[in-house]
């Protein structure tokens, strides 16, 4: 009789679960014609081919465009039990091309939300323009910090973490293994430069000392003569924990590593980075997004690939939450506390209003192996430990953030 009676409850119970599983399923399928559109442009400029290091290194094209894909399938998957449908128009423009031109011609007056793969001076640009005042963009391929303070632009949400996150990511790692003299090369470039001016503030930040700085000045074929001249250069007055390299165009950097005068590790734009996504990462569903992504490109994601992807994933989560396709809710939801984007890191990402950057954990990564993800363990915030990485609200250079506080 007993077993009877559970039985029975079994089946009542399973009926019940069958009876709210099917009906959204056929619902789902029966009314996507009468789904809310929202309308998604990726707008990126072909940047000029820099000569590899090494001959095993891929040139990779197209960054950042298979992401933005990957994200329109799980915004759709999500889409189709809340009547809504994403949709993904690709505008490439050549290396000698007028983005600007693009933009106004393809782009206004047509789309609410643009995600943007430009270089810094020209995200900015197509700020500015008239025709992107009612627009959203999503700037998924800048790291410069300019972005962020003096040139900040409330029409534009950063997805990739900062030079300055970056560098604090690093400084807290070095600050709980206690190697705190570090020793800066840096390189001829403008990017360099400005990678070595955000390893100084976080080398201030965390109360570091940057022992020497010296310039990489060589510009013979470094892989012919490092093996000695590696060794002459890095001798110096005072001893060192670390060698802190800013090479980003990775014209010397990789040569820096095992050649020093004496044993030191080699960190920063080679050798131990710090990177919003790394092939070597596996924890907390990165596995599976590899994958897929491996399975959709036929290669490793990068970090444009990954910026690209958290951008229409925002949009979707917003557009989900608010049940809108408008720019006003979706843009007030995306900066607004109950904001939470999963980013397989995790925890959950999130914007800080004050500059728009979305604030996330930093990768440090080996060649071959995840090695740390900061925040480290032991630094600690009022708000977030996210916030320990890169510019918090206090120290910004945001005017119009603080203009509207």
């Amino acid at each position: 009789m007993r077993s009877t009676k559970l039985f029975s409850r079994f089946m009542s119970v399973s009926f019940i679960v069958l009876q709210l599983a099917v009906p959204n399923f056929l619902f789902a399928k029966t009314t996507k014609k009468g789904n809310l559109d929202i309308k998604i442009a990726y707008l990126m400029q072909i940047q000029k081919v820099r000569p590899p290091l090494s001959n095993l290194d891929p040139i990779v094209e197209n960054k950042g465009v298979f992401g933005a894909e990957l994200a329109i399938e799980d915004n759709n998957t999500t889409g189709e039990y809340t009547k809504q449908t994403f949709s993904l128009e690709k505008f490439i423009v050549p290396a000698e091309g007028d983005v600007a031109e693009v933009f106004n011609k393809n782009i206004a007056k047509k789309f609410a939300f643009v995600v943007t793969n430009l270089a810094p001076d020209i995200t900015n640009k197509v700020a500015d323009l008239d025709a992107a005042k009612d627009i959203l963009l999503f700037d998924a391929a800048t790291v410069d910090d300019a972005l962020r303070n003096k040139d900040c632009r409330a029409n534009v949400l950063h997805l990739l973490p900062s030079r300055a996150m970056r560098t604090d990511a690093l400084a807290q790692y070095l600050m709980k293994k206690r190697w705190t003299k570090w020793f800066l090369v840096v390189g001829a470039t403008e990017e360099d430069k400005r990678y070595a001016e955000a390893i100084k503030r976080s080398a201030k930040k965390f109360n570091m000392k940057i022992v020497q700085e010296k310039p990489w000045e060589h510009t013979f074929d470094a892989r012919r003569t490092a093996q000695s001249d590696v060794a002459v250069f890095t001798q110096i007055d005072e001893d060192y924990d670390v060698l802190v390299v800013a090479d980003e165009q990775g014209q010397f950097g990789e040569y820096l590593d095992y050649r020093t005068w004496i044993p030191r590790p080699v960190i920063g734009t080679q050798g131990l980075v710090a990177t919003s996504w790394h092939r070597t990462h596996e924890q907390w569903g990165a596995t599976q997004i590899q994958n897929r992504f491996k399975e959709k490109a036929g290669r490793w994601m990068e970090e444009q690939d990954y910026g690209a992807y958290l951008a229409v994933r925002s949009i979707g989560e917003a557009a989900t939450r608010t049940k809108s396709n408008e720019l006003k809710p979706i843009k007030d939801y995306l900066l607004s506390d109950p904001f939470a984007l999963q980013g397989y890191k995790g925890t959950p990402l999130s914007f800080r209003p004050w500059d728009n950057q979305l604030r996330q954990p930093v990768l440090l990564a080996a060649p071959r192996s995840l090695v740390a993800v900061a925040p480290i363990e032991g630094f600690l915030h009022p708000k977030t430990e996210l916030d320990t990485l890169g510019y918090d609200q206090p120290e910004t250079g945001c005017q119009w953030s603080k203009a509207h506080e």
